[in-house]
């Protein structure tokens, strides 16, 4: 390895060493997206404070794309330098289209996915004056929490919930969702008197 290393020429050193740190970055980068659900703020403790800004934005120059530029464009240029080594130009061209096209696919992948992150995300607010079932006993008078489930915006979901009720709401009754506080949903009991009644 060492030998090899050796005999390559300078422009195919500096591939090399693009290529390895900023594939490593790249594999971190990736790690900690997932850790995050594609985006956050990571703070990293050593000697001092690092602070990494995973983007979850959708510009072109974001530290994914730009690292993705980097890794492809040096392992082509490399590999080009390998396939036609009196023609170290021709690597540098090849190799800055190949960082663009995946700069390109990082940034269409990332919209993707936010819109997919969008798309997923409940809108809570929009359930106001909707019928739930109680999955968990919700306490009366706001003394604790309960659970409702809910079939609304395309997907069956199951919400914390709370109520104003002076008794306590049994599993498996309807209610009405009244209003919505801290991504908590307030329901109360659904009367079982027609307007007539009233």
């Amino acid at each position: 390895m060492k030998e090899w290393f050796l005999g390559l020429s300078a422009l195919e050193q500096v591939y090399f060493w693009l290529g390895i740190v900023s594939t490593v970055f790249l594999i971190v980068q990736i790690i900690l997206m997932c850790c995050s659900s594609f985006g956050g703020d990571v703070d990293l403790d050593g000697d001092g404070d690092i602070d990494v800004d995973m983007d979850s934005g959708v510009s072109i120059f974001t530290v994914k794309s730009i690292t993705a530029f980097f890794a492809m464009g040096s392992w082509t240029g490399l590999f080009m330098c390998a396939v036609a080594p009196n023609i170290k130009w021709l690597s540098v061209i090849i190799a800055i289209i190949v960082g663009g096209i995946a700069m390109a696919v990082v940034v269409v992948a990332l919209k993707a996915l936010t819109k997919l992150q969008c798309n997923g995300a409940v809108q809570v607010d929009k359930l106001i004056g909707q019928r739930a079932t109680v999955y968990v006993s919700v306490p009366p008078s706001r003394s604790g929490r309960g659970k409702i489930t809910i079939t609304a915006q395309g997907r069956f979901m199951e919400l914390d919930a709370v109520t104003d009720c002076g008794e306590r709401l049994a599993v498996d009754e309807t209610v009405e969702i009244v209003a919505t506080e801290n991504e908590c949903t307030v329901v109360k009991r659904i009367s079982n008197k027609t307007k007539g009644d009233e």
